[in-house]
């Protein structure tokens, strides 16, 4: 080919799409991370016996006493419940550790839970190893006990704190800052870059969580849900934990040059410790499907909380609620009506496996009778970035096309949910995109009854 018509063709597609090469892409520890897609939260410590969500400092590590605490019992709900990995509030604002720090007394240590010998953090992450579910952490920076909270000394403190979390547990999937701060500290500054610094050196593979990633970004809200536009790109420049605008983090940018995708924490309770008054109010299962469409199925990772009680276990209501979800999820996903009709690349469930597709050339998929379906999924290759800004799904209706959904995003993953088709023919095609697109995935499913 001419040099100069090749010169052409490149200057064409990249007034079409952009660069390909300057996409952000993920690093191996947030492309692992992105494909869990459902993460529990266990908030537990002094304010599970106080029946407070925030606790003050001053609590006696004597009220600390699950008497029946099974770790085992969390991580097998868990397990049944499809959650690849949990993390555990080791400390929250209170100070309270659930670890017996040597930082503090503030801690199981002095509480008579196993006459002080007790660590829940070890079990827990044993227990989470026994089961093969991914162990994770969250240390509050706030800390209303410590008494060098406020001074510049106690960025030493959290971080010997955080270094024993690191160190003595195991493998670490994800640690979970946040910017929580009290009035008493106006003029001290986190040290997170020192924080992350540590948690890079001692748990490399870790992906960390806050409002400006490193790696991981809050969705802006505690309700369930990520943007119907969800990018897993951002801009940090001015971003700090505790300091970003929430509609920004709920649906990224597309232009932005980090990739920190986001995660959509909720509590499966009003509240995000265990109260005996919420006992009766304890999400349904069809109200946890809902949050995994707007979670996971907008480009997010759900990260539900699951508190467990003053005796030391979960609820039997929670219990079955997860259940029942990942129950009703695994009905409705189990049989894919793409599968023997599209190209066998899209339906391997590999991610590295895709089909290349540029803007305005449908993906057309037929079949030989007509197929009957409510749901569908699409997946990119994120390895490679996100590409996908707009795309259009149809039906044939046997006459012409009908529009079955307009969406923006995909990412990782982009569930959208209809009204039933009944057709024999399905048309695929991307209206706008950063480079031509990797499309790794497809489905399409009909609900279950239960949903």
């Amino acid at each position: 080919m001419n040099k100069n018509i090749s010169l052409l063709l490149v200057l064409l597609a990249t007034l079409t799409y952009g660069s390909a090469e300057e996409l952000p892409v993920p690093t191996q520890r947030q492309l692992k991370w992105q494909q869990l897609e459902t993460t529990a939260f266990l908030h537990f410590t002094v304010n599970t016996f106080t029946n407070k969500e925030w606790g003050d400092g001053t609590e006696s590590p004597s009220i600390f006493n699950p008497t029946k605490l099974d770790v085992r019992q969390w991580v097998k709900a868990l397990k049944d419940g499809g959650f690849k990995i949990a993390i555990i509030t080791a400390k929250h604002h209170d100070g309270f550790c659930l670890w017996p720090s040597k930082y503090t007394d503030h801690s199981v240590k002095n509480s008579p839970w196993k006459n002080g010998k007790g660590d829940v953090v070890k079990e827990v992450a044993d227990a989470w190893k026994e089961f093969g579910v991914q162990f994770g952490f969250y240390l509050s920076p706030w800390d209303r006990h410590e008494p060098t909270y406020g001074t510049a000394a106690y960025n030493d403190h959290y971080k010997n704190q955080l270094k024993e979390l690191l160190t003595n547990y195991g493998p670490v999937t994800e640690v979970w800052f946040d910017g929580a701060k009290g009035e008493n500290a106006k003029a001290m500054e986190y040290d997170f870059k020192g924080y992350w610094q540590l948690v890079r050196e001692l748990q490399p593979n870790a992906v960390l969580f806050s409002d400006a990633g490193p790696d991981v970004r809050w969705v802006g809200n505690e309700a369930g849900n990520a943007g119907e536009t969800c990018w897993s790109t951002i801009d940090t420049t001015g971003l700090a934990p505790g300091k970003a605008d929430s509609k920004y983090l709920n649906t990224g940018e597309p232009n932005g040059k980090n990739w920190i995708p986001a995660e959509t924490d909720v509590s499966i309770r009003p509240g995000w410790f265990w109260h005996e008054a919420e006992n009766s109010k304890v999400r349904t299962p069809q109200n946890l499907v809902n949050l995994y469409y707007q979670s996971v199925g907008r480009n997010s990772l759900l990260l539900l909380n699951i508190p467990p009680n003053k005796e030391g276990l979960f609820e039997e209501q929670d219990i079955s609620s997860i259940k029942s979800f990942r129950a009703i999820l695994d009905e409705t996903f189990k049989n894919n009506l793409a599968k023997n009709n599209a190209n066998t690349k899209l339906t391997d469930k590999k991610l590295s496996t895709y089909v290349t597709l540029k803007t305005n050339e449908p993906l057309v998929i037929n079949y030989t009778q007509k197929v009957t379906f409510d749901r569908a999924m699409f997946q990119e290759n994120i390895a490679t970035g996100q590409r996908v800004t707009e795309a259009l799904f149809e039906y044939w209706d046997g006459s012409s096309w009908q529009t079955i959904s307009s969406f923006t995003t995909i990412g990782h993953k982009r569930l959208l949910r209809f009204d039933p088709v009944t057709t024999s023919k399905i048309r695929f095609t991307v209206i706008k995109a950063k480079a031509p697109v990797q499309l790794a995935e497809v489905g399409f499913f009909k609900a279950s009854a239960k949903e």
